[in-house]
Formats: structure tokens, sequence, C-alpha cells
């Protein structure tokens, strides 16, 4: 299973492993964008135990960062070794993926971990968990909007300057 195949079951709390579904309004199957990637872990399902510093090195987070996400409940429950060392496993590596696009979106963590409560508490939470995605949806494509306008005006400025130049260099 990919890493975005569990970040689909962990959006909206189904286990299929098929990344499709059907679309609500034609029937069609729908492909998944979030399962379409293809990324592989290091180690297959039933010997996926990572340490935190193995955690750290796949995802670019401080063994710190993912101490503060486990304590705050951004994290599920991670498991123990006999030693008390965490391991973490494929589906908590797709979980944290998943958690940096919430964080690309500029979500705040506070709705990030009420995210992971929903996801914890089950199916009967969609709706809820739909709602804090569609809001968060419309915030992104705000600032794309912005991003955009911004855009435009660079490149204005450039052109501005290109020509300005060449203009200069004919004299």
């Amino acid at each position: 299973m990919t890493v975005t195949q569990t970040q689909t079951q962990v959006q909206t709390g189904t286990d299929t492993g098929t990344g499709t579904e059907a679309d609500g309004e034609t029937g069609e199957p729908r492909t998944d964008v979030c399962a379409t990637t293809g990324v592989s872990h290091p180690r297959p399902d039933g010997r996926d135990r990572y340490t935190i510093s193995e955690v750290a090195a796949f995802t670019g987070l401080s063994a710190h960062t993912l101490r503060w996400y486990e304590r705050i409940g951004l994290m599920p429950h991670i498991d123990r070794s006999h030693t008390g060392q965490r391991r973490f496993t494929n589906r908590d590596l797709d979980w944290l993926v998943f958690v940096g696009k919430l964080r690309l979106t500029g979500m705040p963590v506070a709705d990030m971990v009420r995210y992971a409560e929903l996801v914890r508490a089950g199916d009967h939470t969609f709706e809820e968990r739909q709602e804090l995605l569609r809001a968060t949806r419309e915030d992104v494509m705000r600032r794309i909007g912005e991003l955009r306008s911004t855009l435009a005006v660079l490149d204005f400025k450039i052109d501005f300057y290109a020509d300005a130049r060449r203009a200069s260099e004919r004299f």
C-alpha cells in the first residue's frame, strides 16, 4: 500500500486499498488524487517498525516535533518497544505525510488536532471532517488568488525593467 492510499483512508476513514471510489452523482469510479503518486515505504507492512530518528530522516521533521505531535494528540498512539522506544509504522508515516499537506495549507494546529480527533472518533464524524477540509480548501483557494494577483504584479514589473533596460541600451 502506498503513502497516499493510506492518506486517503485516514482522510475518509475507509480502508479499501483501491484508491478509487464511486462518484456520488454519476456512480462512475473516481480516482482519488491522493492515491496516485505511488510512493512506497522503505519497509513492507508487518516489518515496518521505525525509530524516531528513522522517521525524522524519512519525513524531515525533528524528533522534537514528532514527540510534540504525539503529545498534543496530532499523532495516533505510537507503539513502544519493550524498552519504551517509539516504534512508528508505515501508517504513521502516511499520517505524517498528510499532516505535512495540512501544514502547507496553513491550517492551524488546533484544527489539525481536531481533525485527528475526529478521525479517531470514527465514521460518524465524516460530515464534520468534510466541513473542516472544505473551510481549509476555501482558504487555500483565496490564497491562490492572492498569489496569482501578486504574480501578475511581479510579471509586470519584470517586463517593465526588461523594456527599460533594452531602451537604455539603444542610446
